[in-house]
């Protein structure tokens, strides 16, 4: 006959174990930002990041960024634009949804760690580029790109890094600007910037600083770089 106590015992294993199950196997996609890069969280496969940002955060060279290397911070509040309809994309969004707070920071902190690439190249010799990028247009109140960028294209903690990311990518992202279709800017810099800009410079300008040497977690030197003509940002626009 069995004891009391060993019953009582076994009953709370039961208990124990029937309330630890589901949640066992849900947090095991969840425990950790590669987890979920990989797995897509609770999300499911179809929302696994690498997918579209290749296995090293390395984007697609094309309209998909890399993630490798961006701040940690910058990261986790573009997934909270998505979610919140600041930023519009239906893959996006329906991933920035299905992760919880938590899981958006231990993404972000996951891809902020990966190594950026060494992009090494000197940026395409277009002075119209050049000058926009380093200079602005006083005249159209266009902000110099490096002012908030920097001279590398390295970004910081509250703007990204231009350099590495691929040129489609930046212009597209420009288009949005100007059509009204990415937010998150709230002193509005950015959406003058992209509707100032003709379509043939904001070409221009994502092809020069896709290729710029600077990035979150090495150094870039342009010193070997040769300096582009001078020209006006307007010349051959």
């Amino acid at each position: 006959m069995t004891s009391p106590f060993r019953a009582a015992a076994f009953a709370a294993f039961l208990f124990a174990a029937a309330c630890s199950r589901p949640a066992d196997v849900s947090d095991a996609f969840s425990s950790g930002g590669e987890l979920i890069a990989l797995s897509g969280g609770s999300g499911g496969a179809v929302n696994a990041c690498v997918t579209c940002h290749g296995l090293k955060g390395e984007g697609d060279g094309h309209l998909t960024p890399r993630l490798a290397g961006l701040d940690r911070g910058y990261i986790a509040r573009q997934i909270g634009f998505y979610a919140d309809g600041q930023r519009a994309d239906p893959r996006m969004v329906a991933v920035a949804k299905a992760l919880t707070g938590d899981g958006r920071q231990k993404v972000a902190a996951y891809y902020a760690q990966l190594p950026s690439p060494m992009i090494g190249a000197c940026p395409a010799a277009d002075a119209i580029a050049e000058a926009l990028y380093r200079a602005g247009d006083a005249s159209r109140g266009i902000a110099s790109c490096a002012s908030c960028h920097g001279a590398d294209g390295a970004g910081d903690a509250g703007n990204p890094p231009l350099a590495g990311q691929p040129a489609p990518y930046l212009e597209r992202q420009l288009t949005k600007w100007r059509e009204g279709d990415r937010y998150g800017d709230p002193l509005g810099v950015m959406t003058h910037i992209a509707k100032a800009l003709t379509p043939a410079e904001s070409a221009a300008l994502s092809a020069y600083a896709a290729r710029l040497p600077g990035g979150s977690g090495y150094r870039g030197s342009m010193a070997g770089c040769p300096p582009a003509r001078r020209a006006s940002p307007r010349n051959g626009a």
